[in-house]
């Protein structure tokens, strides 16, 4: 019995820290068609910095500005729109920092699916696209009826 609740514990104490790890974006709900300032948490997890994050500008998303110190945000067009944003950064292990950008959401539409890539000092990077509930979410940001 004591090796099933050790293990149990042990399991627990994984997943509220995978829990933690996750990037996320608030708010986690907007109006469609709204301009809305959006923060993304990103913490380490791990023993290695997190020196950069880019996000994936989703379609029907206009970027109108990213916050960031000169130099250290880039933006990735095609055409005039904004498709990617890349932060550099430098988040320790058990730090986290909020980056912010000002969108207009889409003028339709149910979410907004974000995909975040968050590349480490060591080479190694963490994806966070898949859908909830899975290892990796992106996070999405709900659509309710616009102004």
């Amino acid at each position: 019995m004591t090796n099933r609740m050790i293990i149990t514990a042990s399991l627990l104490l994984l997943s509220a820290t995978a829990a933690y790890a996750h990037v996320t974006i608030r708010p986690r709900e907007a109006k469609a068609g709204a301009t809305e300032t959006y923060t993304m948490r990103v913490p380490t997890e791990g023993k290695v910095a997190t020196t950069s994050v880019e996000l994936e500008v989703p379609d029907g998303v206009t970027i109108v500005t990213v916050n960031g110190a000169a130099g250290s945000v880039e933006q990735k067009k095609v055409g005039d729109r904004a498709t990617a944003i890349t932060w550099k950064v430098d988040i320790q292990p058990a730090q986290s920092e909020e980056l912010t950008f000002v969108a207009k959401n889409p003028a339709s539409g149910s979410e907004i699916a974000w995909k975040v890539h968050q590349h480490y000092s060591d080479g190694t990077s963490s994806d966070w696209v898949e859908p909830a509930g899975s290892r990796r979410p992106g996070p999405v940001t709900k659509l309710t009826a616009g102004q």
